[in-house]
């Protein structure tokens, strides 16, 4: 029996992936997460199934559960909101679960920022305007960041900046990117994307905190920063250049 770690993308059910879908149709308990995922993500999951909200376990409650079901000799679905290997906490649970001997998968899946791009249709790579996309969080309120991660370091770069974990503080993120971007530059916050309570705000540093805190939002919402956001006029990428010099056939 194995635990399965899936990427139940952003809230959509049909946002995840087939191999996810049919995963959950074969597992007889399913841990997920009840702030993040409703019931029309877990309709994938068997009529019969055990299902476990885990926002109020801790992490020994969670796998916990994990290794009761692998005993009894059940599959088990953990899953996880957009993209398990991101700020999902894996690292740990299955630090424990090789330490109990329960075998684990994971299964990608849809992240929030991708969904959150896609939506408003832009992509996050702009030839000579952005070619990196940096992933990180906030600092405050939580695990302490590494050393040489400071958001200004990567903010220095100029790449497009996804922030997770970060809402509550996107007044004072705000203020610490002005400098490296500019008060004009495009902010895009997208609040459970796909789902059915999903918002998107679109603004830049100088309004976007206003907004976010007229919404209320305080959780389940990824901030995306970057003049890739809005980007006109750009040149034209030399992958598929007519002007590129192609190898001969035959």
């Amino acid at each position: 029996m194995t635990v399965h770690f899936i990427g139940a993308g952003p809230g959509a059910a049909d946002l995840i992936t087939l191999r996810a879908a049919n995963l959950l149709a074969q597992c007889t308990v399913c841990l997920y997460a009840g702030t993040y995922l409703d019931d029309e993500v877990l309709s994938h999951c068997p009529p019969d199934a055990e299902l476990v909200d885990t926002q109020h376990l801790d992490l020994d409650d969670i796998v916990a559960v994990m290794v009761r079901a692998h005993d009894a000799g059940k599959d088990v679905a953990r899953l996880c909101s957009g993209d398990p290997t991101i700020y999902s906490a894996v690292a740990e649970q299955t630090r424990r679960l090789d330490a109990a001997g329960v075998p684990w998968k994971i299964t990608p899946g849809v992240s929030a920022y991708a969904a959150t791009a896609a939506l408003i249709g832009r992509e996050l790579t702009v030839p000579e305007v952005a070619q990196s996309v940096v992933l990180t969080r906030a600092q405050r309120d939580s695990t302490k960041m590494p050393e040489g991660e400071a958001l200004a370091n990567f903010a220095a770069t100029g790449a497009t900046l996804v922030l997770h974990l970060a809402i509550r503080h996107v007044r004072r993120l705000a203020d610490e990117l002005v400098p490296h971007y500019g008060a004009d530059c495009p902010v895009v916050v997208g609040s459970q994307v796909s789902g059915p309570h999903e918002l998107v705000l679109r603004g830049t540093l100088a309004d976007i905190a206003d907004q976010v805190e007229a919404h209320g939002l305080r959780q389940a919402a990824v901030i995306i920063v970057g003049r890739a956001l809005a980007a006109e006029g750009f040149v034209e990428s030399h992958l598929y250049s007519s002007r590129r010099t192609r190898p001969a056939v035959g």
